[in-house]
């Protein structure tokens, strides 16, 4: 796929097909079940689990396109909602439901020229994800999404080692999301599960895939942070002191020149500081539409970050991202 150079794109964004909806109250996979309470209001039972009601943003493909448009956004590129990963399910239904959210998204956005989509991996099955990696080379998936926990085990686990090398030697990048539960009584109030359990899930996963040293052990390996990173960019001076200290871990410095950021920030400062500690042309537009927690004005925070140069603004509107996802 390659891009118009001009072209504003949007990194992380969501999107549940209504075909996926259709697909899932048809499906005879163990655990998956589907709920129509009426008037466009639907949600999901996955493994046990019932999620919250889909909002009718992250279904409506043609409010989705008057927005960006709105937002000087020309391309975005879509995940699934990271509450349907279901990674409770089985190894082998976790294989068809990932199918089922992989083959309705692809659907959807073939239909739209101004959308692309990252394909879902069944996580909980670490030998089946990597097989689905080489699948996926042929379809026309930009890249990869998974959440930075897998039901309790994080992805420094060995069990990932698998996937990982099939990633890197893909060449897809994986854009790791958050999948935090409201399950922190520290969080609960105050909105803080958004605002700050999902910046932290981020926060402790990308710094011990650093710790593992997994970016430099997988060459090839792109890894995008979504939230700007959460706190790694702020703390990675506390993480390269904890290496002074116990020097078996991996070199936090090294590996974080080898991650991408969206821009999920809200800040032009913050994103000014982003931009100083990342390394050049890793730092690509994000909305996190359609969900009030994201940036509903994300060009506009770029053009008002003043430490940018028009160089650094091009990168972050559709440049970096160019350069990442072009698979031409």
């Amino acid at each position: 796929m390659a891009f118009d150079k001009s072209q504003v794109i949007d990194i992380h964004a969501h999107l549940v097909p209504r075909e996926l909806i259709e697909a899932a109250a048809q499906t005879s996979i163990p655990g998956v079940e589907v709920t129509d309470h009426g008037e466009r209001q639907y949600s999901f039972t996955i493994a046990g689990a019932t999620t919250r009601t889909l909002p009718p943003r992250l279904i409506d493909v043609e409010e989705r396109q008057r927005w960006m448009t709105n937002a000087g956004i020309d391309v975005q590129i879509v995940g699934t909602w990271a509450d349907l990963f279901g990674y409770r399910l089985s190894p082998d239904a976790g294989v068809a439901w990932c199918e089922v959210l992989n083959e309705t998204l692809l659907n959807a956005v073939e239909k739209v020229d101004r959308l692309h989509a990252f394909a879902a991996l069944p996580m909980q099955a670490p030998e089946e994800a990597a097989a689905m990696v080489s699948d996926l080379a042929d379809k026309p998936f930009l890249g990869v999404t998974f959440a930075t926990q897998i039901s309790g085990t994080e992805l420094d686990h060995p069990a990932f080692d698998v996937v990982w090398t099939a990633l890197a030697d893909s060449g897809f990048p994986v854009f790791l999301h958050p999948g935090y539960i409201d399950s922190d009584d520290r969080t609960a109030p105050y909105g803080m599960v958004n605002a700050v359990g999902r910046p932290l899930d981020t926060t402790i996963a990308a710094a011990r895939l650093l710790g593992a040293g997994v970016p430099m052990r997988f060459p090839g390996l792109r890894l995008i942070l979504a939230h700007g990173g959460g706190a790694v960019p702020f703390i990675l001076g506390r993480l390269k002191r904890n290496k002074e200290i116990f020097p078996e871990v991996g070199d936090p410095q090294a590996g974080f020149a080898a991650l991408a950021f969206d821009s999920v920030v809200f800040d032009p400062d913050a994103l000014c500081y982003l931009v100083s500690k990342a390394s050049p042309g890793s730092v690509m537009l994000g909305s996190d539409y359609p969900f009030p927690i994201g940036d509903h004005s994300p060009v506009e925070v770029v053009a008002n970050a003043r430490c940018l140069d028009s160089a650094d603004r091009i990168a972050i509107l559709g440049g970096a991202a160019q350069a990442l996802l072009d698979r031409s």
